[in-house]
């Protein structure tokens, strides 16, 4: 219980607001005493004032009996401690007690004080000065006590008595206290009632405050542990129902998301292992069945010729032959791919390689009314390459060409160009690591046949992988979550989490953050990733300068390629050709240019033709 979220927000809500409720109710019952204490002393003040005009007349003629009666009829009253009249020398004149009457008080005594502090009396004080509030004893009720000065007026030192000079400024005070008890009593009774209600309000807003984090906290977290526990144990078909728009609804919404694409991510994984699996047992199966088909081809070739007055067997027997052609054809082919052989170089004419596919396809080429252009650069260097293998990539980009124009007739172009190429937008990065040496290559998920490169990022509180195109500078990553214009909170290894993100670097485009990635023998590389920028920079490539290139380009007058699957076309075994392709042409097509550190780019129109550009360099290194 007590390692519950929910529990411990709760818990530290109420700590909060219980120092807040009880600091507002110190501060409010403060002030509201010294208001209650104000308006007493206020009060008291009037009192005084009173007593002292309703005397005024009684002295002016100097009537003691009349003054003496005021004194004791206004000291009978109960809220009333004390009331007397002293004058200038201390002596208590009048007093509600008569035992009082003729004493002298000390001029250091609570009353006095404030008037004689400095050894001769004050003639003017303010009210606070003139109030004194204190205990006879420390176990009896609080006491107020004011006095009030009475002044010499003219109508004093005028009058037919004249028993007061008119030098003299003060004749003498009233002292007037009042017992506070009743005062402190009211004041104890708000207090009491103040904490009562300060108690309850926690009490209520604790109980709210516990159904609410029940509610939209707990109970969603506990839906969310469940998820995690049933994902754990391997059941990535559970998922979390609707918790509503905020954030742990959003968080179950992508909790869900992952799980499907955790699901089809082990889907796949299950489908590589087996086309992995499929695709050594072909290369076994390709070489038994070689021979076999060879058998089979020669001896339906042979009764082929001997049945050319036999129609309908000669028929049966073409069929025999062209199906048997086609299998050594599809067994060739994963052949071919399952060896992909270290290609044997040697300095060569690009131009005679491509003579050399040509002748092979020219009759093919006419019978189908396709025009073959060529479109040769003079003079172009030789360049390292196993001269077979490329025969095998030009040969097999005409039949793709030639199959998608098919017997209705078109045009075939072959160009050869030098070219002075940025390594941006043509190296490939085949390995990259994060910080602490994982490798961050995703062969699942390819970039234009390429195994792309997998990172993690942070935004608005979302995860989410991206995949960046492993060639530098190309910029033509997939992201999960969308970027646009903002800056990631985050960049991490997919493996370990670790942060990507340099902190001593921003992108000089945009000013974002700089992710920092190790290729390994090859220095850093240096990315943005907003989709308004999309800067890298590789320091060792860079270094290097362009580098000069021979650019074939296979262009074709056919159907064209629908762009949703322009992507997929270098993957194995994914055709368009339906029973007529292996899906293997293209694949080896890569893998050939991979081991000559060359590149093949696609672009196609549907309906326009297609166009395969392919860059081979000059200097390998």
């Amino acid at each position: 219980m007590f390692d519950k979220i929910s529990f411990k927000l709760i818990l530290t809500i109420l700590v909060v607001v219980v120092l807040v409720f009880f600091g507002f109710a110190i501060m409010s019952l403060k002030t509201q005493k010294n208001l209650v204490m104000s308006q007493v002393k206020n009060f008291v003040n009037t009192q005084s004032e009173t007593i002292k005009n309703s005397t005024k007349m009684a002295m002016l003629s100097n009537n003691r009996e009349v003054t003496h009666e005021i004194i004791r009829t206004v000291g009978q009253h109960p809220s009333i401690q004390e009331v007397r009249i002293l004058n200038k020398e201390g002596h208590v004149m009048y007093a509600a007690d008569s035992a009082e009457i003729g004493i002298v008080l000390d001029k250091k005594a609570e009353a006095c004080y404030s008037c004689h502090e400095s050894d001769r009396p004050l003639e003017r004080l303010s009210i606070s000065e003139r109030v004194r509030i204190y205990r006879p004893s420390p176990d009896s009720d609080r006491i107020m006590g004011i006095i009030n000065p009475i002044y010499n007026e003219p109508s004093c030192w005028q009058a037919d008595c004249h028993a007061h000079p008119k030098s003299q400024k003060v004749l003498g005070v009233l002292d007037l206290t009042v017992c506070l008890k009743q005062v402190d009593e009211e004041i104890a009774h708000v207090t009491e009632q103040m904490i009562l209600m300060a108690i309850l309000a926690i009490i209520i807003l604790g109980i709210v405050l516990w159904l609410l984090i029940k509610k939209f906290v707990d109970q969603p977290v506990k839906k969310l542990l469940t998820a995690t526990r049933q994902v754990a144990s391997g059941n990535l078909s559970y998922t979390i129902p609707d918790l509503g728009n905020d954030e742990l609804g959003i968080l179950a919404r992508s909790f869900n998301n992952m799980t499907r694409k955790l699901a089809e991510a082990r889907q796949q994984l299950f489908q590589s292992d087996k086309m992995a699996s499929l695709g050594r047992l072909a290369a076994g199966v390709a070489h038994e069945i070689n021979n076999p088909l060879t058998g089979i081809l020669t001896y339906a070739s042979f009764l082929l010729k001997r049945t050319k007055d036999q129609p309908e067997l000669h028929n049966d027997l073409q069929v025999i032959v062209r199906e048997t052609i086609r299998s050594r054809e599809i067994v060739k082919g994963l052949l071919d791919f399952a060896r992909q052989s270290i290609p044997k170089k040697v300095r060569s004419d690009i131009h005679q390689v491509i003579e050399r596919a040509v002748t092979v396809l020219e009759n093919q080429l006419t019978l189908n009314h396709i025009q073959l252009e060529k479109k040769y650069a003079p003079r172009l260097p030789q360049i390292a390459i196993d001269p077979n293998q490329m025969q095998q990539v030009f040969t097999n980009l005409i039949v793709n060409a030639q199959q998608a124009i098919g017997s209705k007739g078109g045009k075939i172009t072959i160009s050869t160009a030098l070219v002075r190429l940025s390594p941006y937008g043509k190296v490939q990065i085949k390995q990259a690591l994060c910080p602490k040496g994982h490798d961050l290559m995703d062969e699942h998920l390819r970039i234009d046949g390429l195994p792309s490169i997998k990172l993690k990022i942070r935004l608005n509180g979302e995860e989410g992988f991206v995949h960046l195109d492993p060639i530098y500078g190309r910029n033509n990553f997939r992201s999960e979550i969308s970027i646009k214009n903002e800056n990631p909170e985050d960049i991490v290894c997919p493996k370990c989490n670790i942060s990507l993100i340099d902190k001593d670097q921003k992108c000089p485009k945009c000013e974002a953050q700089v992710y920092t990635l190790e290729i390994p023998g090859k220095g850093q590389l240096h990315g943005c990733i907003t989709d308004a920028c999309q800067w890298q920079y590789w320091d060792a490539v860079e270094k290097q300068g362009p580098r000069d290139y021979i650019e074939i380009k296979v262009s074709d007058t056919g159907c064209g390629i629908p762009p949703e699957i322009v992507h997929k076309i270098f993957d194995p075994f994914f055709t368009t050709k339906g029973q007529q392709g292996t899906g293997l042409g293209l694949a080896v097509i890569w893998g050939i240019l991979e081991n000559h550190e060359g590149t093949i780019s696609v672009k196609s129109k549907v309906g326009k033709g297609t166009t395969f550009t392919i860059h081979l360099p000059v200097q390998t290194g």
